[in-house]
């Protein structure tokens, strides 16, 4: 009879890392939403809104991405380095968002919605990667 070691994965992130991490993806969604008044509405006070809520949502992504390199220093598997990648490009790409946002409002409007977009999928992404923890036990 043979037995299988138990298989061990990484473990949960931090309670301030999880709240960091956690807190980045309403503020992007957020400024999508607020994004998206301003497309249908041209109330620039919407994309007031949206400035303010990507600033934000880039500085909780940006104290996630720090614990996020420690860990990937602390653990020896890939998953920790997809979630920095994944931290790092939403982080990137949401200060060049922000960079649109603080052009005119009619100028930062067909790029910014799209780019709100993209960067509230990627924070979605890294927030699943980041929280998500497979089952710990034995192989059966």
């Amino acid at each position: 009879m043979t037995t299988a070691a138990p298989t061990v994965y990484p473990s949960p992130p931090s309670r301030l890392h999880a709240i960091l991490l956690c807190s980045q993806m309403p503020l992007f969604l957020g400024a999508l939403m607020a994004d998206i008044a301003y497309y249908r509405s041209y109330q620039i006070q919407w994309s007031n809104f949206a400035s303010w809520l990507i600033a934000g949502a880039l500085v909780f992504a940006g104290l996630a991405m720090l614990f996020a390199l420690v860990g990937l220093f602390r653990r020896r598997n890939p998953r920790p380095l997809t979630y920095f990648l994944l931290l790092l490009v939403t982080w990137v790409l949401g200060f060049i968002n922000a960079l649109e946002h603080a052009k005119d409002a009619w100028a930062a409007m067909p790029i910014g919605l799209g780019l709100s977009v993209i960067v509230t999928l990627l924070a979605i992404a890294a927030t699943w990667v980041g929280m998500a923890q497979p089952r710990t036990g034995d192989a059966r």
